[in-house]
């Protein structure tokens, strides 16, 4: 399934350029921003957790931080909180500008990174995005807004490292007044959004009004061992 292109939504980078994947660009919904949402869950009476005002939190360190990682795709993402373990599909956009994301028959249990924003772990804003129901009902991330500041985050790279980042808070927005600039401006730190459909579902239109967005920051990494 594909959404169109629009003012949500960030290009590929420019050729030859790194730091422009996300910096100044209007911002992505990606998946969260188009027909993603098909309320099966509601209809179910499944209501998705919303984050709380408590919850909150900051949008990140606010500063720069030293720590980081090299290049390295993500391969799996591990949510202890709420029980989520998904490997990571690699979405980027069509010839035609459409944004890809999972299909809701055969990967809604599966999160995606987007592959124009910085690899996990890596100085910048790195994405991953996921479904919050599908046709069959809830989807990997129904629980996402039921995290809380403190709950960790992690994410397993190509190179057997793990990035462990620290969620600083959780917040909802309506896709009307979505703050793209602040969730996918660049950072001086590596930074990690998570991003789903949330809030009221719109029979209408079959979208969600609102997106629930996870900010977290880099606290640690831990190699493999063995082999």
């Amino acid at each position: 399934m594909y959404w169109r292109d629009s003012v949500h939504a960030p290009p590929p980078p420019p050729r030859g350029s790194l730091l422009g994947r996300l910096a100044g660009l209007a911002g992505a919904l990606l998946i969260i921003g188009g027909a993603a949402a098909v309320g099966v869950a509601i209809i179910l009476q499944q209501h998705a957790p919303q984050p709380s005002a408590a919850a909150a939190g900051t949008i990140g360190f606010g500063r720069a931080h030293p720590l980081a990682l090299r290049r390295s795709a993500p391969v799996s993402v591990h949510i202890p909180a709420i029980g989520v373990t998904s490997d990571l599909l690699h979405l980027g956009v069509d010839a035609d500008g459409a944004i890809q994301v999972p299909s809701l028959y055969t990967e809604a249990d599966e999160a995606a990174w987007y592959k124009y924003s910085v690899t996990p772990g890596q100085i910048g804003t790195s994405v991953i995005e996921g479904h919050v129901d599908s046709y069959q009902g809830p989807a990997v991330f129904f629980r996402l807004g039921a995290l809380r500041p403190g709950d960790t985050v992690d994410v397993t790279l190509a190179d057997r490292v793990t990035a462990v980042f620290r969620i600083t808070g959780v917040r909802q927005y309506l896709k009307s007044r979505f703050p793209a600039k602040v969730i996918y401006g660049t950072t001086a730190y590596a930074a990690l959004r998570l991003i789903t459909c949330s809030g009221a579902f719109d029979y209408a239109t079959g979208h969600y009004l609102s997106s629930t967005v996870v900010y977290a920051s880099l606290i640690s990494a831990v190699p493999a061992s063995g082999g």
